[in-house]
């Protein structure tokens, strides 16, 4: 069977407010077949969207769930990266669910990042960082923005100490930590 090496996207013609909407229904539906009877989630934390922005060719926002804190990047075009073997929609259509996928470079705003490769039919393939991989202590969604927080002032603190300039890095710390936006779902 040949496959292409294109990235499958989410229907670009969607608002945001659509965006963030399918995203929390996918991710609501991942939590109902695969974690909602697992014990090392946080059961008491909604879904939530936070600090959404467009970026090059990105939808960038972080991604609350009861088992992580993570940035998302969904392509609003083909990004121009490549395909590993074996991640083409095609191939991905009856694959096992993955949580996480393989580590792929990311050149974004002037910075290199790397994010993981992931596939869902809905919303295509996307780029995700799980930031905070365990949710146990935090009692709301605040406390678990308010630890990412903690670690941005940290990271920008450290980055000026050494007299250095990030572009990315300040994008995302301005972005995230006076966030805004917000979409919110409880997870049952």
């Amino acid at each position: 069977m040949a496959t292409s090496n294109q990235w499958q996207l989410l229907d670009s013609k969607k608002n945001d407010e659509e965006v963030i909407n399918t995203v929390i229904n996918v991710f609501t539906e991942l939590y109902q077949t695969y974690f909602i009877n697992e014990m090392l989630v946080n059961h008491n934390l909604p879904f939530e969207i936070r600090a959404f922005r467009h970026t090059d060719v990105w939808r960038i926002f972080l991604l609350l769930t009861p088992w992580t804190l993570a940035r998302l990047f969904l392509p609003e075009r083909d990004p121009g990266i490549a395909l590993p073997d074996g991640w083409q929609a095609e191939q991905r259509i009856n694959a096992p669910n993955t949580v996480i996928g393989p580590a792929i470079p990311l050149a974004i705003l002037g910075g290199r990042e790397r994010a993981h490769l992931n596939y869902h039919p809905t919303l295509g393939h996307y780029l995700i960082q799980p930031l905070i991989q365990s949710m146990a202590p935090f009692n709301t969604p605040d406390d678990a923005f308010q630890a990412w927080n903690e670690v941005i002032t940290t990271r920008n603190r450290v980055i000026e100490e050494q007299q250095r300039r990030c572009e990315w890095q300040q994008e995302v710390s301005r972005r995230e930590f006076f966030a805004k936006l917000r979409r919110r779902a409880s997870p049952k």
